[in-house]
């Protein structure tokens, strides 16, 4: 009975299942569609930034520059202008002291965001003094300032910068410095892996060599929550952390499968998958007591919960209705109503940070693409749409990115894409097959 469990719980969160049908019109509806609007784009200079270092380095001063310029145009929403077109100057001259910025020097060529700085590296570190101008109003909009121990990466400090500049023009941070988990079995075994963002500097999270799936990290990001075959070889919530919570098996005195968990936005409790050897339930974990309360008790198989922005409501997957389909509870209450009506298999949910969406996977003709639909269930709309499979999507902590992975070069790796379905970009470059991908919260 535990496989029968364990092989239909995979079939819905996964998405694995190969049966073809036709989609939508079961019910007599037809989905709402809607075409996203196309996002702003913010073109921007950005200056070669002074090297006021007691040695120089002017491949430094480029390749930092590079790397702010690349955090930037990953955001979506800005595009580098050359410095060759610039009627101002190439290089920063001054941030204190020196001659004033001509705005119109810069308008003239189309920027809307001016760039300057300056960097000192010496025995103390790594520093780095900037100012950004919106040249349009002429106006000082940003000043940041940022130091690291000399042995640190200075591309860490280029995505800060650039996240920042993201959000002094949008209102919302960029998230080139954030990670993203996901699952790779480019070892030999499904070990999770974490990676920048923008898919860079890759490195394992697990090493047991084992069967390790579903990573979801903690709101504070120093702690990532997964399932693992490695005690006894049977499904068991793990935690890896960096921080204050215990490290190890989630639950260690409950003797029940347990399949996926994810964090509620405070940090203090989980909504986990949890089998008696009987279809799957929904529990809520304490983080800290590790005590259980169970959510659900009937006899579908209920998965792939994904909390909404307030901690008040949970979304996930049951086949009650006979096909798997999403609908959203309140966790205290109890309630539960049915979000989606349209297509005959519909699963891995996962609710924006800003409320307004819950993204999920839908099957056509046999393959899986993603859909948006609103926590009403008022709009249903395709964002991803391939030949082959597109799962697991998660969003990153501004909500204007999703990830997913996607089966379309044959296997399959991570993918992001905008939330209006622009500037789609493969992530996962290494070998073997990159799915479950997690997205993480901001740096703290």
């Amino acid at each position: 009975m535990r496989a029968l469990v364990a092989l239909c719980t995979a079939a819905i969160t996964l998405g694995l299942a190969t049966a073809a049908g036709a989609q939508f019109g079961g019910n007599g509806k037809v989905p709402i569609v809607v075409t996203p609007g196309a996002a702003k784009t913010y073109r921007f200079a950005q200056q070669r930034f002074a090297d006021r270092s007691p040695r120089p380095d002017p491949k430094a001063v480029l390749a930092f520059r590079d790397d702010v310029a690349a955090a930037l145009e990953y955001d979506g929403a800005f595009q580098r202008i050359d410095e060759k077109a610039f009627l101002g100057p190439e290089t920063t001259q001054a941030l204190d002291g020196g001659p004033p910025v001509v705005c119109s020097d810069w308008t003239q060529i189309g920027a809307d965001a001016l760039i300057e700085g300056e960097i000192t590296r010496d025995a103390e570190g790594f520093a780095v003094a900037v100012r950004v101008w919106d040249t349009v109003r002429c106006r000082d909009l940003l000043r940041k300032r940022y130091r690291q121990p000399s042995s640190a990466d200075p591309s860490v400090i280029a995505r800060r910068l650039a996240d920042a500049i993201v959000e002094a023009f949008t209102g919302a941070p960029g998230v080139s410095a954030t990670e993203i988990a996901f699952v790779s079995d480019r070892t030999g075994n499904k070990e999770i892996m974490v990676m920048n963002a923008d898919g860079s500097a890759t490195r394992a999270a697990t090493a047991n060599r084992s069967i390790n799936n579903f990573p979801g990290w903690s709101p504070s990001g120093d702690a990532i929550v997964y399932t693992s075959y490695r005690y006894r070889n049977e499904a068991n919530l793990f935690l890896s952390s960096r921080g204050p919570l215990r490290p190890g098996r989630l639950v260690p005195g409950l003797n029940r499968a347990q399949y996926r968990a994810v964090f509620d936005p405070s940090g203090e409790r989980l909504a986990a998958v949890v089998s008696d050897g009987s279809a799957p339930d929904l529990y809520l974990v304490d983080a800290n007591s590790r005590k259980l309360r169970r959510l659900t008790r009937t006899r579908a198989i209920e998965v792939s919960p994904s909390w909404s922005p307030d901690g008040k409501r949970l979304a996930f997957v049951s086949d009650k209705t006979g096909s798997p389909q999403i609908y959203v509870m309140d966790v205290d209450s109890g309630s539960v109503r049915r979000l989606t009506y349209d297509g005959s298999y519909n699963t891995a949910p996962a609710w924006s940070p800003d409320g307004q969406w819950i993204a999920y996977e839908t099957r056509v003709a046999g393959q899986f693409d993603i859909w948006l639909i609103d926590p009403q269930g008022g709009t249903n709309l395709p964002l991803v749409t391939h030949a082959r499979s597109d799962e697991g999507p998660t969003w990153a902590p501004n909500a204007r990115k999703l990830a997913f992975s996607s089966t379309r070069r044959g296997r399959a790796d991570v993918y992001v894409i905008d939330r209006d379905g622009s500037n789609l970009r493969r992530l996962t470059q290494g070998a073997g097959n990159n799915t479950s991908p997690a997205w993480g919260p901001y740096p703290r």
